[in-house]
């Protein structure tokens, strides 16, 4: 609300993923592959092995370029992203956590020194005194790893932080030490992947050979110990996060499955080089860092996905207003803007009427997540559902019950929801109302009863006979204040409870059908 919107055509949160996943590929690489390489060094001074010492070598100067160069530009290119996406939710980390990033600054600027003296320092230094360049590389970026998991780690779950503000309190979350535990095994896997990549140039068979087993041997431990890691971090993430993740819309659970199955094709391609270890083509190591990719972005996708409908779990939502009256500072809370009107409080509209004053809502309150055709496109979720304007400005009012709660409530007056709807109806044709019951429970209850089944409501409705059930329709804010006020003929209420009873009939819990029996015999 107090800042510009930046319109990024094929999706704002399309852009952060793509430069931050590729950043986090990398900048776990450097964290793993610092200890990887004083860890080979170290093995191959002991042994006088000059073929891996020559490797090494070059491995060092590939390790350089990939880490400092591409992992500064990238890590200079998420502050740029995520300050002009999400101005309010950076500005909320710097102001609580503006020591944490300091630190790791000077962590990141004495871990670009170190490596470029290590780097340099080939057959110019004493093997002690590069060691030890290599041994302060590998320090100063695992600290800068700690610092930076807290903060990321805080975002997902806060904890006592909403309560406190206390610095130590956010950053050692429910989820800190389970979290550095799993990406210091990615970073420890990734050292070895990455190694395989140069290990795959080299021509002496035998060399080849013995450095791909090295490699191996740091990939499998780590991988193995990942899933249960994994499990257990999930576990301490509060359910409600994970109960939103299971909506219809590109959700953490889809993610994770994608995360499983590359997971289990990246330890298959792992396994298929200690076959002709001596023969790994560097297409094939190519193919295993690709996997590898997809793995962390399908893991990282998760830990964002859950955190939805939030930037900050239970403090912000992704379109920078925040979830409670006590968290907000400067009138941004959707409470707040409730009664103030969001047009009257956002710095940067246009004054408009009308559908021009929906495009610029839509901009404020939907562009974070949403675009109009691109990522998430709203055209296309719309057209499938075939609302007209008063029924879209009935859904409006209940955008956070939808898909489990993914999404935000609506912030601002009665006045401008009507502006948004007449607007969003612009972006498709509007259709017949169709008086089939599947298509209209499909239409306007599945955003919000998924699970019909077991849903409370679905279950309550069947318990009346067809004619109670069909009335009780007419009026569903009645029912629950929540609901939308969604005006159905009476051959469109006839339908809709028909295909209701038919449909779920006998697929209710235990408990629900002995209920939903008594109930019916009462009746």
């Amino acid at each position: 609300m107090n800042y510009p919107v930046w319109n990024v055509a094929f999706g704002a949160g399309l852009l952060i993923a793509l430069v931050s996943i590729l950043h986090v590929f990398v900048s776990h690489f450097a964290v793993g592959g610092g200890l990887f390489l004083v860890l080979t060094e170290r093995r191959a001074l002991r042994h006088g092995d000059d073929g891996v010492l020559s490797w090494l070598r070059k491995h060092t100067k590939f390790f350089v370029l990939v880490t400092v160069v591409f992992g500064a530009i990238s890590g200079v290119g998420i502050w740029f992203t995520i300050a002009l996406i999400h101005p309010s939710a950076t500005s909320s980390l710097i102001h609580a956590y503006v020591w944490g990033w300091a630190i790791e600054w000077v962590f990141f600027f004495l871990e670009i020194t170190a490596a470029l003296f290590y780097l340099y320092g080939w057959d110019k230094l004493e093997p002690r005194l590069h060691l030890w360049y290599g041994w302060i590389y590998f320090i100063a970026a695992f600290a800068s790893m700690v610092i930076i998991n807290g903060i990321i780690t805080f975002m997902l779950t806060p904890g006592k932080w909403l309560e406190t503000h206390a610095f130590w309190t956010g950053f050692f979350n429910p989820t800190y030490f389970l979290s550095l535990a799993v990406r210091t095994a990615i970073a420890l896997a990734l050292a070895g992947i990455y190694a395989l990549l140069t290990a795959s140039r080299i021509q002496d068979a035998q060399l080849k050979s013995r450095m791909v087993k090295w490699s191996v041997a740091w990939i499998l431990p780590s991988m193995a110990v990942l899933p249960p890691l994994i499990w257990w971090y999930i576990r301490c993430i509060p359910q409600e996060l994970w109960a939103s993740a299971k909506g219809a819309m590109p959700t953490a659970t889809h993610y994770a499955g994608e995360a499983a199955v590359l997971a289990g094709v990246t330890f298959l391609l792992v396994l298929g080089t200690l076959f002709r270890p001596a023969r790994l083509h560097l297409a094939y190591a190519l193919v295993l860092l690709l996997a590898a990719l997809g793995t962390m972005g399908s893991f990282e996708f998760v830990r964002e996905a859950v955190r939805k409908p939030f930037v900050i779990a239970n403090y912000m939502y992704d379109n920078s207003l925040y979830a409670t009256p006590s968290a907000d500072d400067h009138g941004y809370s959707v409470e707040a803007i409730d009664k103030t009107g969001v047009l009257a409080t956002a710095r940067w509209v246009q004054p408009a009427d009308g559908v021009a004053a929906g495009r610029e809502i839509f901009r404020v309150e939907c562009l974070s997540c949403h675009t109009a055709d691109a990522y998430r496109g709203v055209r296309r979720l719309l057209a499938a559902r075939q609302w007209d304007n008063g029924q879209l400005g009935a859904m409006l009012g209940s955008l956070d019950m939808m898909h489990n709660g993914v999404m935000p409530p609506f912030a601002g007056t009665e006045a401008e929801r009507n502006a948004l709807s007449a607007y969003l109806a612009t972006l498709y044709p509007a259709g017949p109302r169709p008086s089939d019951g599947q298509r209209l429970f499909e239409q306007n209850c599945s955003v919000c009863h998924e699970s019909a089944p077991t849903d409370p409501a679905i279950t309550a409705l069947r318990s009346l006979d067809p004619e109670k059930a069909s009335e009780s329709l007419k009026d569903l804010p009645a029912l629950f204040v929540r609901m939308p006020d969604l005006k159905l003929s009476d051959q469109q209420r006839s339908a809709l409870v028909q295909w209701i009873r038919t449909r779920f009939a006998g697929q209710e819990a235990p408990e629900q059908r002995a209920a939903l029996t008594g109930r019916k015999g009462a009746n």
